[in-house]
């Protein structure tokens, strides 16, 4: 590789000076142009926004919002980990990086880029926080210190990532910054409705000049991991930023083909891709069950082997609970999060249905009853919706959001429905893009997406509605909605098994 210091290179030359054109009085009077435009569109709910921060924290919304600011800095931290972070068009990975070229000058502009987006994102979660927090005295140096800590949280992990990218030792410091994030968000969820919520109140009245302090400490940091990670720019590995731009741009073209279930696969191929899996025998007790049992066996097998995906899964169990606290006691949410986190646990485990889905020649080949294997295939959908949903009731009902009763049995009764629905989303057809767009008051509404976003939850959701009423209810006794719950779940199960025996999708 050529040195980064010979930036003279007559082929980086030649393509530095075909990469941009110069800029033209047309480009700079858009410019100009949009940045008027939208000063004038946001000025005043800006304004309204800024002025409104200067207000008391309320003590019993800090700890849940702490937590939401904690899981969105980390799921931040690890989207930009899944995507690389710096990656190339397909194009200029293919014969950039490979070239002899100084890679620091290839990446550079990329490196730009994610510097611009971590210090975006970094400061709507310092005003976030100082939304929660408020700003009771002196409005300027709190504001001033809130952007100054949330873009230095965004550069440093940017940064943090960008060197994980470059070798394991930092990839896994990186991870445990991600986990650190997480279990700041736990506690806050935990104990910011108790023993933590005077913590937090102080840190609320605390002067503004330590907020500058601590922003102060923050950006220095955040310069000393920019300045490292500029350096690792030349000795990223170029395999690395091939996967990573390969992996990049399947994601964008899945959303600019508006193909969502396309971005499962690329997370799946990505996970599995390269790792050498060690050969098992099969349980007795699946060998007896019949043939079915063989093709849903590997389900378990696959959950199994990623133990990290089920411990996220079990630590989201308290989102629902942080939400209500966060929104003042208000149930509706609450319940959305808890379809949604219940449907994504039992979608976990369909990934043989989806690939029989795509392939159906590879299922007949089987030769085994298609009924029967769609029920053993149910199984484990319905056992990871049950255990989360039934958790995720125990800990509403722990923080007084539910009355007392059996609440958490809502969720194993509505399991079977859940399992159903994950089924349903897991053997849709792509997006129907030939199908027509509806005029609405708001705005033009193409079908064949909405309909392929509600495949699967329609179902889920009409046999949750039991479970769904009684939470918007919460009645003294939750038995006959109970009651009500089990032999909906049981029935849309039932009859969603004996219609796939047909043949028919989804």
């Amino acid at each position: 590789m050529i040195p980064a210091t010979a930036r003279t290179h007559p082929a980086f030359a030649y393509l530095r000076a075909r990469r941009r054109r110069p800029a033209s009085w047309s480009d700079r009077y858009t410019s100009v142009f949009v940045l008027l435009v939208a000063a004038a569109v946001l000025g005043h709910p800006v304004a309204e926004a800024l002025a409104g921060l200067a207000r008391q924290a309320d003590p019993a919304r800090l700890g849940p919002g702490l937590a939401l600011v904690a899981a969105a800095y980390a799921g931040f931290l690890a989207l930009a980990r899944a995507l690389g972070p710096v990656v190339l068009p397909a194009a200029d990975a293919s014969w950039l990086v490979t070239s002899p070229l100084p890679r620091r000058a290839v990446l550079g502009r990329t490196a730009l880029l994610l510097l611009v987006a971590a210090v975006l994102a970094g400061a709507a979660l310092g005003l976030t926080a100082l939304w929660l927090f408020g700003a009771p005295g002196q409005l300027g140096v709190r504001l001033a210190a809130a952007l100054v800590l949330g873009a230095a949280a965004g550069a440093g992990g940017m940064a943090t990532a960008v060197l994980g990218q470059q070798s394991p030792a930092a990839d896994t410091r990186l991870q445990l910054l991600i986990g650190g994030a997480l279990s700041v968000a736990v506690l806050a969820a935990v104990l910011g409705a108790g023993p933590a919520r005077r913590m937090l109140a102080a840190v609320a009245e605390a002067p503004a000049s330590l907020g500058a302090a601590v922003a102060g400490v923050a950006s220095v940091v955040a310069a000393f991991l920019v300045r490292r990670a500029w350096a690792a720019l030349d000795r990223i590995p170029a395999h690395r930023i091939l996967a990573s731009s390969t992996r990049t741009a399947r994601v964008t073209s899945a959303a600019t083909t508006l193909d969502p279930g396309m971005l499962t696969w690329v997370a799946e191929d990505a996970h599995w891709r390269g790792r050498a899996l060690r050969s098992r025998p099969w349980p007795r007790l699946v060998s007896r069950l019949g043939p079915a049992s063989a093709p849903a066996w590997q389900e378990w097998l696959r959950v199994g082997r990623r133990p990290g995906r089920l411990a996220a899964l079990l630590g989201a169990a308290a989102l629902p609970a942080v939400c209500a606290n966060a929104t003042g006691g208000g149930l509706g949410p609450a319940a959305g999060l808890l379809l949604c986190g219940a449907l994504t646990a039992a979608a976990m485990c369909t990934a043989g249905v989806r690939r029989d889905g795509g392939d159906p020649a590879l299922a007949r080949m089987l030769a085994v009853d298609g009924r029967a294997v769609m029920a053993a295939r149910a199984v484990l959908p319905a056992l990871l919706a049950a255990a989360w949903s039934a958790l995720a009731l125990g800990v509403l009902q722990a923080v007084g959001e539910l009355p007392p009763g059996a609440w958490w049995a809502l969720g194993p009764a509505a399991a079977p429905a859940l399992a159903a629905g994950a089924l349903r989303m897991a053997r849709r057809r792509p997006v129907d893009h030939s199908m027509p767009v509806i005029d609405t008051p708001g705005g033009a509404v193409p079908t064949g997406p909405l309909l392929w976003a509600f495949t699967g939850v329609d179902l889920a959701l009409a046999g949750s509605l039991p479970a769904l009423a009684a939470l918007a209810s919460r009645p003294a006794s939750v038995a006959p909605y109970l009651a009500a719950q089990a032999g909906t779940g049981a029935a849309v199960l039932t009859a969603y098994v004996l219609r796939s025996a047909r043949g028919s999708r989804p």
